[in-house]
C-alpha cells in the first residue's frame, strides 16, 4: 500500500475514553491507512461473527466510517477479505 503512495501505520495505539477516563492503549489496530480506515488481518480457518463486531467495535471508537477484515487463512485470498461499514 506505501508502493502505491498510501500512509500506513502497523500496530497503531488508539486511545479510549470510558466513563471520564482515558487508557492510552485502548486497543492496537493492524493498520490504519490514509488516517481514514482500519484493515484488521487476522489467519483463521474460517471468520467467525466476533471478528466482524470486533472491526466494528474499533470503528465506533475511531468514528472511522470503513474497515477491512482480511484472513490469511482462506484457500483464495479474495474469498477472505469483507468490507464493514460503521
Amino acid at each position: 500500500m506505501e508502493q502505491r503512495g498510501y500512509r500506513v501505520e502497523r500496530e497503531k495505539p488508539i486511545p479510549v475514553e470510558f466513563e471520564g477516563e482515558r487508557f492510552e492503549l485502548g486497543f492496537r489496530a493492524d493498520l490504519v491507512v490514509n488516517g481514514c480506515f482500519i484493515v484488521e488481518l487476522k489467519s483463521v480457518e474460517k471468520l467467525a461473527p466476533v471478528h466482524a463486531k470486533q472491526l466494528l467495535t474499533y470503528l465506533k471508537i475511531t468514528e472511522f466510517r470503513l474497515g477491512l477484515l482480511i484472513n490469511f487463512g482462506e484457500a483464495l485470498l479474495k474469498t477472505g477479505i469483507r468490507r464493514i461499514v460503521n
